[in-house]
């Protein structure tokens, strides 16, 4: 009887010896797993709360803009009526006007910024809808598990790293240094900074307002054949640009300038059809008047 015991008992202690199943390995990988899960459900919870903060804030950025361009416009107004006040005296046209100028140049300042404005809350509108679509408990990529590769464009300790091109600085940022070196007369400055607006943001607005001051530079150069190409470029390449009519009436005064009177007076004519109720229609007028041309082309007679 008791020999029978002793395997038993041997059995018995080989059993204890054993190890147990992995059962708290798999629990641990479940609280794991919920952390993570609400980790991303409080990271998207904080990054709704400040996108509408954000968007709160560009909203009333807009708003104060948009008064803000209100008000020139009625500014602008004002300084047309006097214009054409003055026209008959010709006595303050020229001042009149170099100060509506510097009034559209605020205006399309204020237009640029509210476009970009409007352009980063459309941003983060699309960037808020894109994490609503993404599902909220959706498991974090694995990264780093031994055995396989990296994912792409992660980098890895020791890969020596892609040589990245200079990055040009934002257009608003570019325009407003040259526009400043511009009207503190560093015209070989401004010309560089001009050109560099059209180099990075060729099709952005502000390459026309670009191409408008280079013609400007060229103008008080005396490079009148370079001055009309800028304007040429401002009146073909943005049509719809407000600096349109001060471009054509600049492009008519270089030719007139340059000893090409048919051109100018052409282009003057032009200008006064075109955008007959603005200010550089009324300078049109007067150069035309000037230079004893009259305002309509007169018309063939026809032969009978």
């Amino acid at each position: 009887m008791r020999k029978s015991l002793i395997p038993l008992s041997a059995v018995a202690a080989l059993a204890l010896l054993l190890p147990a199943p992995p059962a708290h390995a798999v629990s641990k990988e479940m609280i794991q797993l919920q952390t993570q899960v609400q980790q991303l459900q409080d990271a998207l919870q904080h990054l709704q709360q400040s996108n509408d903060e954000r968007m709160g804030v560009l909203q009333h950025l807009i708003e104060q803009t948009a008064d803000s361009v209100n008000r020139m416009s009625q500014t602008l107004n004002t300084l047309q009526d006097q214009v054409q006040a003055q026209n008959g005296q010709g006595g303050k046209v020229d001042q009149i006007s170099g100060q509506i100028q510097g009034v559209n140049d605020s205006i399309d300042e204020l237009k640029t910024r509210v476009a970009k404005v409007d352009k980063s809350l459309q941003d983060l509108q699309s960037q808020l809808q894109n994490i609503n679509a993404q599902p909220a408990g959706g498991a974090a990529p694995q990264t780093g598990q031994p055995g396989q590769p990296a994912p792409a464009g992660t980098m890895q300790p020791g890969q020596p790293q892609a040589s990245l091109q200079p990055q040009a600085p934002p257009v608003d940022q570019l325009y407003q240094s040259a526009l400043r070196d511009y009207t503190s007369a560093r015209y070989d400055v401004a010309t560089g900074e001009f050109g560099d607006v059209l180099k990075y943001y060729p099709q952005d607005d502000l390459a026309g307002n670009a191409y408008f001051y280079l013609g400007e530079i060229s103008y008080r150069k005396g490079d009148y054949p370079t001055a009309i190409q800028n304007y040429d470029a401002v009146l073909e390449q943005f049509a719809g640009s407000p600096k349109a009519p001060a471009a054509q009436l600049r492009k008519g005064l270089a030719e007139l300038a340059g000893n090409q009177r048919d051109a100018g007076v052409r282009d003057l004519r032009s200008l006064i059809q075109r955008y007959p109720q603005t200010p550089e229609a009324e300078q049109a007028r007067s150069k035309l008047n000037g230079l004893g041309v009259k305002i309509v082309a007169s018309k063939p007679s026809a032969y009978r």
